[in-house]
């Protein structure tokens, strides 16, 4: 596979390793079938410097069949959803499409970019009439390639999850969307699991993915806490997608694995953080560090020295602050002798030697 490095912009705003992270927020169906909810959440995210809204666009017609038993059970018992059928679920979490505007429209007010997931071309359709300014492929869609072909030919970026792909059918996803005209693509990292075990996410695949596909690479995020996500973008990841959702206690579809506003806060601050300490390879001193050479240990005079003496362990010795000689010429000024008077205290330089 090729490698391309492209340079992606998202509504008008950078998405690289050069720049902070991209933080998406998905409401999912955390909203509650509650539009003032709805647009509660995205008040409290825009409050958290949060880049992006997202949402999720399908009905449950769209998804699946209203059959309540076999294939369309939910049997997992370790499932945050076990004992529901898929259409049950879908018809409680999905968002409403009369929503999607004014969800938007209060978004871009709050200084967010907003889109969403298409789960099917009619939803690609419908989010093209609200021209949204990318649209993003859910996990466990990145194998469906008409949908990734349909929303990748919007002339807009293309975000998409890799849950459950192997490197193969990302290939494919990948080549797909640049058949259809689509240059401008971040691949997620993601565990399809809802929590997710930090032991289950393998970070090391996000450098992988860059040098594999030449795209911009980023963590759709399903575990608790912020660590997994900071960890990710000290490997390179420039776009986070997390859950959020106003508290956890209000239930919901989603909110179990959910962010609340101030996680969401510190998420942003710590992953900013990471990315500015990445920097490059670099050893010796930095400009901070100018100031705290004089902590290291250097040689000192640390007994009055008439000229002529022998420089011993009893008048020269390695301490602080470091503005003598370097310990490491210890061997090359003992037994020497004196060129001049020399007053305790006195940093060893070479003039002192005779």
């Amino acid at each position: 596979m090729s490698v391309r490095r492209n340079m992606i912009e998202i509504g008008g705003r950078p998405v690289g390793t050069n720049a902070a992270p991209f933080f998406i927020a998905e409401m999912s169906g955390n909203h509650n079938a509650s539009l003032d909810r709805a647009l509660e959440i995205v008040d409290a995210i825009a409050d958290t410097g949060a880049h992006a809204l997202k949402l999720q666009t399908y009905t449950a017609d769209t998804m699946t069949l209203d059959i309540r038993d076999g294939d369309f059970l939910i049997d997992d018992p370790k499932s945050l959803w076990h004992g529901r059928t898929l259409y049950d679920l879908y018809e409680e979490a999905h968002t409403p499409w009369a929503w999607h505007e004014p969800i938007f429209e209060r978004a871009r007010k709050r200084g967010m970019l907003a889109f969403s997931t298409p789960f099917d071309p009619t939803a690609v359709d419908f989010l093209a009439s609200l021209d949204v300014p990318c649209y993003k492929i859910a996990s466990f869609e990145n194998a469906d390639l008409p949908l990734i072909h349909k929303a990748a030919s919007q002339g807009k970026p293309l975000i998409i999850s890799t849950g459950m792909a192997s490197l193969s059918e990302i290939g494919e996803t990948v080549a797909t969307a640049r058949a259809a005209g689509c240059e401008q693509i971040v691949l997620l990292k993601c565990t399809s699991a809802y929590p997710a075990s930090p032991s289950e996410i393998n970070l090391m695949s996000i450098p992988h993915l860059r040098e594999a596909f030449g795209t911009e690479v980023g963590l759709s995020d399903h575990t608790m806490g912020i660590g997994v996500a900071v960890a990710a973008v000290a490997l390179g990841a420039s776009v986070i997608e997390k859950h959020v959702t106003l508290r956890r206690a209000d239930g919901g579809v989603d909110s179990a694995f959910s962010m609340e506003p101030d996680e969401v806060r510190m998420l942003i601050k710590e992953t900013a953080v990471a990315q500015q300490a990445i920097g490059s390879v670099r050893y010796g001193r930095g400009l901070q560090e100018e100031g705290s050479v004089r902590f290291r240990r250097s040689l000192y005079v640390v007994t009055d020295i008439k000229a002529g003496e022998a420089f011993s362990a009893q008048n020269v010795r390695a301490i602080r602050p470091g503005m003598g000689l370097l310990p490491k010429h210890t061997e090359h000024v003992m037994g020497r002798k004196a060129a001049r008077d020399i007053k305790r205290g006195t940093p060893m330089s070479w003039d002192l030697l005779s």
